[in-house]
């Protein structure tokens, strides 16, 4: 007799991806307990989660490796029922490749996914019914290498950061084209306030094996003017950035084995620093493991969640109390493990 079909959809869980997997592992977010372990295409970096349709999208980058060391670049979407944990579909985002970040916009039922270059175009903005994820449109960002990308919340801009380009795309979302350039000195996550005022990079990008190529921090940008009005400074390179839904900013620092930068897996224990809305002062420092990599929240704010690419694990941490509450640990097959994350709340 075979068993009844699992549903999850009266948990809230926690969604993480393992690099080398490759896989999406599933937890439950307030017991911690391992659900299921999906596996996926190879090489999945992002995640993101459609609440109106319950489904999970995950970028596949690379058929092996990563950002200029890779052995082919992918260009897979898997979608991923939420409540089944069963992937619905892959969608082949041909002829691009390469997808890094994805964010939705709920209000107009669309998806964005960002590419690398190919040899005819610059990188740039994959945009998909979400619905039924036939493709819309492109807009390019006139960069390489996008990785990050963010909504305003009114869905009218978004912003890439572009690793090594002296600049952050700004996207009019209105008119599906490339609006301007913001110059900070390469750049790595971003995020934006929840009231859409300010856009957060950390820059400059990662280099490993070299000293960062300008003093490491977040940029705050004014959305409404493109200006950096402040940078908040940091002791470590920062790779993700994140806000929750209370206006806190979540930067994950890394810190390198030597004043040079580090080879790439060399990276000791990482921090996960915390500042505050608006005045933007360090309200907590908390360890985190070896080379965060991404970072997301609860819906309420109180919990946020940290994955570190080279330990594999996620650190929970309690955002009100500031401590750590627990480490999930998440299986892999080579040295990259988590990366991308994702908060499901159960269906109402």
């Amino acid at each position: 007799m075979n068993s009844e079909p699992r549903n999850f959809s009266h948990l809230d869980l926690l969604a993480v991806v393992s690099q080398s997997g490759p896989t999406v592992t599933f937890f439950d977010a307030l017991t911690h307990e391992r659900l299921a372990v999906l596996d996926v295409p190879a090489q999945p970096h992002e995640l993101c989660f459609d609440p109106a349709r319950r489904r999970l999208y995950c970028a596949g980058t690379y058929v092996a490796g990563y950002y200029h060391a890779h052995q082919g670049r992918a260009r897979d979407l898997t979608v991923i029922d939420v409540d089944t944990l069963e992937i619905v579909t892959v969608v082949d985002l041909g002829p691009d490749h390469a997808p890094h970040g994805l964010a939705l916009d709920a209000e107009r039922d669309r998806l964005y996914v960002s590419v690398e270059a190919t040899d005819t175009e610059p990188g740039g903005v994959v945009v998909l019914d979400a619905e039924t994820l036939d493709r819309i449109t492109r807009i390019p960002v006139m960069a390489d290498g996008p990785h990050w990308f963010a909504v305003s919340p009114d869905g009218r801009r978004g912003w890439s950061t572009n690793k090594e380009a002296p600049f952050i795309s700004v996207l009019d979302l209105e008119r599906d084209e490339f609006a301007g350039r913001i110059s900070v000195p390469g750049s790595e996550g971003l995020a934006v306030s929840p009231d859409g005022r300010y856009v957060h990079v950390a820059a400059p990008k990662g280099d490993f094996g070299s000293p960062p190529a300008a003093r490491p921090g977040i940029r705050v940008i004014e959305a409404a003017t493109g200006e950096v009005v402040r940078t908040l400074p940091t002791e470590g390179v920062v790779f993700p950035v994140h806000t929750t839904v209370a206006g806190l900013v979540l930067a994950g620092e890394l810190r390198m084995a030597t004043d040079d930068g580090g080879a790439l897996g060399t990276q000791t224990d990482g921090v996960l620093t915390v500042y505050a809305p608006e005045t933007f002062e360090v309200v907590g420092q908390v360890p985190v493991g070896r080379f965060p990599l991404t970072i997301t929240s609860s819906p309420d704010g109180a919990t946020g969640y940290v994955a570190n690419v080279l330990s594999s694990t996620v650190t929970v941490v309690d955002l009100r109390e500031m401590r750590v509450v627990t480490t999930l640990e998440v299986e892999r097959a080579g040295e990259a493990g988590a990366h991308g994350l994702a908060y499901i709340p159960a269906a109402r």
